[in-house]
C-alpha cells in the first residue's frame, strides 16, 4: 500500500532533531563521495533492491538521500525521488539503533526537503509501517495503490 502524506502541514520537527543531537546522533544530506560507503551500508543492512535505489538518489541534483552518523558510522538512511519523482522511500535504520527517533528525523529530512521543491503532497511507497507514518506525519492510505509502482518487479 502506498500512503499520502500533505507537505503544506507537516508538524513540527524540532523535538525530533534536538533528542537526536543529545544522543550524539546527527542526520544530514548525503554526499558523494559517500556513495560507495552509503550503497554498501544499504546493501549490507536491507537489501539489493534499496542499494539500486540509494544508488539512483545519488545521482540526483542535489542528492536525495540522507543518511543517520554516530562518530562516522552509518545508522541509517531515507531516501526520495529515488524510483519514481515525489516518491518517499526507500528508508531503513540500524536493527540495532530503532529506538532513538532515527527513522522520525530521516523521515521529516527527506520530507521538509520535498517540501521546500514545491511538491505539495509527498507519496509513501510499498509502506510497511503504517501506523508509524500516519502518526508521525498524519500519512493516510492511498486506496486501490498496492501492489503499485513496484507490480511486477523481477
Amino acid at each position: 500500500m502506498d500512503m499520502l502524506v500533505k507537505l503544506y502541514a507537516l508538524p513540527s520537527s524540532r523535538d525530533v532533531f534536538e533528542r537526536l543531537g543529545k544522543a550524539g546522533i546527527t542526520t544530514r544530506r548525503a554526499l558523494a563521495p559517500e556513495k560507495h560507503k552509503v550503497v554498501a551500508w544499504v546493501r549490507q543492512n536491507f537489501s539489493e533492491a534499496w542499494a539500486s535505489e540509494v544508488d539512483v538518489a545519488f545521482a540526483r541534483q542535489p542528492v536525495s538521500c540522507f543518511i543517520a552518523i554516530r562518530q562516522k558510522s552509518i545508522l541509517g538512511f531515507a531516501c526520495h525521488d529515488a524510483t519514481c519523482p515525489n516518491f518517499f522511500g526507500p528508508t531503513g535504520v540500524d536493527a540495532n539503533e530503532r529506538k532513538h527517533g532515527i527513522g522520525k528525523a530521516l523521515l521529516f529530512n527527506c520530507l521538509e526537503a520535498m517540501k521546500q521543491q514545491g511538491y505539495g503532497y509527498a507519496i509513501i511507497g510499498g509502506v510497511g509501517p503504517a501506523e508509524f507514518y500516519a502518526k508521525t506525519v498524519g500519512a493516510i492510505p492511498i486506496e486501490g495503490s498496492e501492489p503499485g509502482i513496484y507490480r511486477g518487479l523481477l
